[in-house]
């Protein structure tokens, strides 16, 4: 028996690039609309554990993964699981496997096929981040995302995976050497030619496995590397019109890897019980999966409640980015870094030791007395009792900003820097920076929630803590 879909989230960052400034900074037509864009604090890491936090955290019950799979194209660490961070940000048990499948955007559909045939419940993260030159298509059609799906078996499945069919061919249309900042594409027209007989042999041969035809397709899903191609399967002639998906280019930009799951994601928040989608992506070669969803999913969307792509596509969720600034997050502009000495790298042995805290915010409770400590220790602040605690984790509760202060002379890539105290729900009280934020609009009693991100990197370490960000209460 397959695994189907039991549970997804997405994440989509803060900040958004508007096509027209492009056009307004280099005199080149970009086209309209606009793209995520991760925040300076962000990688695929980061972005990845958003999204496996909104799958997995607050349900009603207890469905935890035996395994973990990261897939990326832009992996922020090689020669290491980047899977790691993910599995202790998420303080899952240590028997819980991680891995990473990455260098290619066909790896997250290796990585969503797998998970369907596993033995065992496999939380399948998809983060990408669509690096491109100034001026190039990547720039301009890319975008920043991630996607979660927990997939596992029995009444809890939402959406069944009913077959799947594979078509490759080697050709050389899309490509980066290690190292290299920018992909390499040639002529879109060659792509087109050669990817879209191959979609459509994969269509074909997944409906004849799963028994069904074009009719009976309720929603069409079409991603992939090649723009052209795309648009040229989603108006192939055996599809309504009316059943192709919104592919959310037009806001997001195409996101790499995550972008199939993140469409599905989208589609999976409207579909009604019994709808049949077909989910096709094109890198080198393609891949069909077709899904039929499952009556437990009204239930699904009600325990969520507004947990959905349209929330986090609500414009209230987002700010526009400057041009320049995105250049300098990029690393595509340089400029003179302020006179002050450079960040210290955080030493592999103290960071092992305290991971539980680092990385999965885990406070302590005294049993004393009732007093929570941030960070854990093992002597009570207030009764003075030795090794009475009890770990709690506090990276999903939410908390007031008791103070803050304005920095403007702290060197940040997003100037200036905003540091608060918060005073956690239920106890607890800690100084973090607050990120994703307008330094002007901060206020005391502000809610705020905390997120995963990367303080910063140095001699080639990142450092992962987390920081708090305001609470949009239009969308909760």
């Amino acid at each position: 028996m397959r695994n189907g879909i039991i549970a997804y989230g997405a994440y989509l960052p803060y900040w958004l690039l508007a096509r027209s400034t492009i056009t307004e900074a280099l005199g080149i037509p970009a086209g309209k609309g606009g793209r995520t864009v991760a925040s300076y604090d962000e990688d695929t890491t980061t972005m990845a554990v958003e999204a496996a936090r909104e799958a997995i955290t607050g349900m009603p019950y207890v469905i935890l993964p035996n395994e973990i799979i990261l897939s990326t194209t832009a992996p922020a660490y090689m020669d290491k699981t980047n899977a790691a961070a993910l599995h202790d940000a998420l303080s899952l048990p240590r028997s819980v496997s991680a891995f990473d499948m990455s260098g290619s955007v066909r790896s997250s559909t290796a990585a969503m096929r797998y998970a369907t045939y596993a033995p065992v419940p496999v939380l399948v993260v998809l983060s990408d981040m669509r690096n491109g030159l100034p001026g190039s298509v990547d720039e301009r059609e890319g975008g920043d995302a991630a996607v979660a799906f927990l997939f596992g078996s029995g009444p809890d499945v939402i959406a069944e995976p009913l077959a799947y069919a594979s078509v490759t061919s080697e050709f050389l249309e899309r490509w980066k050497l290690p190292g290299e900042k920018s992909s390499h594409q040639w002529e879109e027209r060659f792509g087109e030619h050669k990817y879209v007989p191959l979609a459509i042999e994969a269509m074909g041969a997944a409906m004849k496995e799963a028994g069904v035809t074009a009719s009976e397709i309720d929603h069409l899903i079409v991603t992939g590397t090649n723009t052209r191609a795309v648009k040229a399967v989603q108006r192939s002639g055996e599809f309504a019109a009316e059943v192709v998906a919104e592919d959310l280019t037009d806001i997001v930009g195409y996101s790499g890897s995550a972008h199939q799951g993140l469409v599905l994601a989208n589609v999976l928040d409207t579909s009604e019980p019994g709808a049949v989608i077909l989910a096709v992506s094109i890198a080198d070669g393609a891949e069909a999966t077709i899904f039929r969803v499952r009556e437990h999913i009204v239930e699904y969307r009600q325990r969520r409640s507004n947990k959905n792509v349209a929330a986090c596509l609500d414009p209230h969720c987002h700010a526009e980015l400057p041009y320049m600034k995105f250049l300098t997050w990029r690393n595509y502009l340089q400029h003179e870094q302020p006179r002050r000495p450079e960040p210290t790298p955080p030493a592999p042995p103290p960071a092992a030791r305290h991971a539980t805290w680092k990385f999965g915010f885990t406070a302590s409770r005294c049993n004393v007395c009732g007093t929570r400590l941030m960070p854990p220790g093992r002597v009570c602040i207030r009764c003075g009792a030795v090794d009475q605690m009890t770990g709690e984790r506090l990276a999903d509760v939410e908390g007031i900003v008791a103070n803050f202060t304005i920095d403007r002379l702290t060197f940040t890539p997003n100037p200036p820097m905003v540091a608060a105290i918060v005073d956690f729900d239920g106890g607890g009280r800690f100084r973090c920076e607050l990120t994703d934020v307008d330094p002007n609009t901060v206020a005391i009693g502000d809610r705020v929630e905390m997120t995963f991100r990367k303080i910063t990197t140095s001699q080639s370490i990142h450092n992962y803590f987390w920081k708090a960000r305001p609470i949009r209460e239009e969308v909760r």
